[in-house]
């Protein structure tokens, strides 16, 4: 038998899983990790304990529960959260926690100053996206400015599936995918780094060597072979990013097809004919030469409803807890009784882009219960995933359908609450393992052990989730977008006194 290995490491869970020639799972595995929140606006993750542990304890996990020979994997791909910032020494060796994508807004001066610097057209021009949280470059200036004794030995500026690469291969390398998030350091039209933008950032040869996804970055080394139980020798893909992993699982593959992520965040990534420009979305070449990407995201999504957990049903049992809330929250009907939720807990990604939004529940009364409070969660999280795609619409690019995948699928009120704000269906593929199995299809692709086609086969659609909207929809989705505008000022005082 003869296989290959996905593996992706998540905000707060890592999975991997071991997909035949077929396409069928022959083994999966996953292992929890936390999100390090040293500070408000600040996110990060630890690259060894976080990152390389959970690749090597669940690559671990795979052969023993398998009892696949290590010689019969084809071929591994990885992808993990992105885009980070990782600074690590001439050896390799991490020299700080990474600092992670959009829901971290520490460089918001840097945003701000490069911005000014640069000018926004130009950036947008360029680079294909405006400069956000998102944006890896402000984070290596604030780096930069804030940490100099860390930036003086700092030879190389990684993103998390670069340093998983990294330690699989020896070989520091990023994805064309990826590294249009390094902004303003790369040129959409030229797919390459740039210098002339913002010389005094980086050195450009501390940055990775630019490849497509599926281009075999390298081969497993002896030392990685002993730490994983890998076969030495064994192909290890460049790599990406979760979401563009998870597209791929679910069948996104030609333009108007748009994936949407329940996860930690939502993240939505559509193909389109050519080039979206507008800055509220993110663009980005696609894994395959001469495909386009736009994207969108927002900060707090599955995130959002791990601390609502950990905050207010500290009395169930945490296995249960998910499935208890959303019982709950089933007794309340649509609109919640009234409750409106802003997910902006993070701050916000698209389509606003303000780091100094925050979150609220509006509307409390004393008749309102902890079932109201979880459904209106989930509707607010709904009604800014109904905003996004809103502007993809105004920008020309409404897909022609939706593929939805992540953790939140297994949830139908929030699915059902999804396609009624949004007004839009959504199909629902047989496997939902998500960006794992995207990695293991990629690798098998890597080595022409499938076409970029054949994903249809591998995973086929299992039903489709109808929009079912009613007048509180457009009542509350109005109110959402007012509530937003009426407390921005206060929201950024607020922001003052952090």
């Amino acid at each position: 038998m003869t296989c290959t290995l996905g593996i992706d490491i998540g905000t707060f869970e890592s999975k991997g899983v071991l997909v035949d020639a077929k396409g069928r799972v022959i083994a999966e595995a996953r292992h929890p990790h936390e999100m390090i929140v040293p500070r408000p606006g600040w996110a990060e993750h630890r690259a060894d304990e976080d990152w390389w542990h959970d690749f090597v304890h669940i690559t671990q996990s795979l052969l023993d529960r398998s009892g696949i020979d290590p010689n019969d994997i084809a071929a591994v791909a990885a992808s993990a959260i992105g885009p980070c910032m990782l600074p690590v020494d001439a050896s390799g060796r991490p020299l700080m926690n990474g600092v992670l994508y959009g829901v971290d807004t520490r460089a918001t001066r840097e945003i701000e100053d490069l911005t000014a610097q640069i000018g926004a057209d130009t950036i947008l021009d360029r680079c294909g996206n405006a400069l956000t949280s998102q944006s890896v470059g402000p984070k290596i200036l604030w780096l930069k400015r804030n940490h100099p004794e860390v930036f003086a030995e700092t030879a190389k500026i990684l993103t998390s599936t670069s340093y998983l690469t990294w330690r699989l291969t020896g070989e520091y390398v990023i994805d064309h995918y990826t590294a249009a998030n390094f902004s303003p350091l790369y040129d959409v039209e030229t797919l390459d780094w740039t210098r002339d933008l913002a010389p005094g950032i980086v050195d450009l040869g501390k940055l990775p060597r630019l490849l497509w996804s599926t281009e075999i970055a390298g081969r497993v080394t002896a030392r990685a072979a002993r730490e994983t139980g890998l076969a030495e020798g064994t192909p290890v893909t460049c790599g990406t990013i979760d979401a563009a992993a998870e597209a791929v699982s679910v069948g996104v593959r030609g333009a108007g097809d748009m994936m949407l992520m329940y996860g930690s965040t939502i993240f939505i990534i559509q193909l389109t004919e050519s080039r979206v420009r507008d800055p509220r979305l993110w663009y980005a070449p696609w894994l395959f030469p001469g495909q386009h990407a736009s994207m969108a995201g927002l900060a707090t999504s599955g995130t959002l409803t791990h601390w609502f957990r950990d905050t207010f049903a500290r009395d169930l049992p945490r296995g249960e807890a998910f499935v208890t809330l959303a019982r709950e929250a089933a007794t309340s009907p649509p609109g919640a009784n009234g409750l409106l939720l802003l997910p902006y807990f993070s701050g916000e990604r698209t389509p606003i882009h303000d780091p100094r939004a925050k979150g609220a529940f509006f509307g409390l009364n004393l008749t309102h219960d902890r079932g109201d409070m979880y459904r209106a969660l989930i509707e607010g999280i709904a009604m800014g995933t109904a905003h996004v795609t809103e502007t993809y619409a105004e920008a020309g690019a409404a897909p022609s359908r939706i593929l939805a995948v992540g953790g939140g699928t297994k949830n139908p009120i929030w699915l059902q609450a999804t396609s009624d704000f949004t007004g839009l269906p959504q199909i629902v593929c047989e496997k939902t393992l998500g960006a794992s199995y995207g990695d293991a299809f990629l690798a098998a692709v890597a080595v022409g052990r499938a076409k970029p086609d054949d994903i249809g086969a591998w995973n086929p659609a299992l039903r489709t989730v109808s929009a079912d909207p009613a007048p509180v929809h457009a009542r509350h989705y109005a109110l959402f977008r007012k509530l937003y505008e009426q407390t921005k000022d206060i929201a950024a005082e607020l922001d003052g006194e952090e």
